[in-house]
């Protein structure tokens, strides 16, 4: 069916009022930058999430923390690299403080607990950045074409009355090309309103795997750790003092 006009789209649209075609130019730089988000997003967050797992896997068959955290921070890019810098950085501070031992153990478990979540957070505001501009083309788009529509069609209903023929062949070409802006930004908000769907449900994976390392760097921290007992010694204190019992006791034999 032959519905546009002789010469195609880019003939009905040079014909459009410039109001309409400031409102197309507009859909069509949102939907440049929405595809370029898109594909960009993709990759990031599939490296991203490949990297976790792995990660993931690494932590779970390391034989210790110390040695799960160095196979890890051989790919500086992985997020749980980052996560687990952080919280050993802030481990050390802890173990060098000048606070009593005892204290130090009620301490250590809370402190690592918010640096991880913390450094989670953080690597998450990192992976869903852009994110926003998707859910705005998603909302906005169909309101910016259906604007000029609206526009469109007063300038054709205007039109009509300066010529005074309500005629069908002088209405459908105006209303047509007012149409236009509507589709068109249908076609931005689609694309980004799936895409911002599916990267939605993409972050919430990698949040959980994310969240399953900080615990596991948690449980791992509390079963290799030692270096403070629940008596408030430490264990070369206790090793001392099991050391110079033993002295004594050879002494009275």
């Amino acid at each position: 069916m032959d519905f546009l006009p002789q010469g195609g789209i880019f003939a009905m649209l040079e014909s459009a009022t410039i109001v309409v075609k400031c409102v197309l130019g507009l859909l069509a730089c949102m939907s440049l930058w929405s595809w370029t988000i898109i594909f960009w997003k993709i990759i990031s967050l599939g490296r991203a999430r490949t990297l976790i797992l792995k990660g993931n896997d690494i932590m779970e068959d390391a034989d210790s923390l110390s040695s799960g955290l160095t196979a890890i921070s051989k790919t500086p890019a992985s997020p749980l690299n980052r996560i687990g810098s952080a919280a050993v950085k802030e481990y050390k501070v802890l173990e060098k403080s000048a606070v009593s031992a005892s204290h130090k153990r009620r301490l250590i478990k809370d402190t690592l607990r918010r640096i991880l979540r913390q450094k989670v957070s953080s690597e998450m505001k990192k992976l869903s950045s852009s994110l926003s501009f998707l859910a705005t083309c998603a909302n906005g788009a169909p309101f910016i074409g259906l604007f000029g529509t609206v526009w469109g069609i007063m300038h054709s209903f205007h039109s009509i009355g300066s010529a005074k023929s309500a005629a069908l062949a002088a209405v459908a070409p105006g209303i047509s090309e007012a149409l236009v802006a509507t589709a068109i930004g249908l076609a931005v908000a689609i694309p980004a309103t799936i895409a911002y769907n599916f990267f939605l449900g993409v972050l919430n994976g990698i949040e959980t795997e994310m969240i399953n390392f900080a615990g596991a760097f948690l449980n791992r921290v509390e079963r290799e750790v030692s270096w403070v007992e629940p008596g408030g010694r430490t264990a070369s204190a206790k090793a001392a003092v099991s050391s110079d019992r033993d002295s004594t006791e050879a002494e009275q034999e």
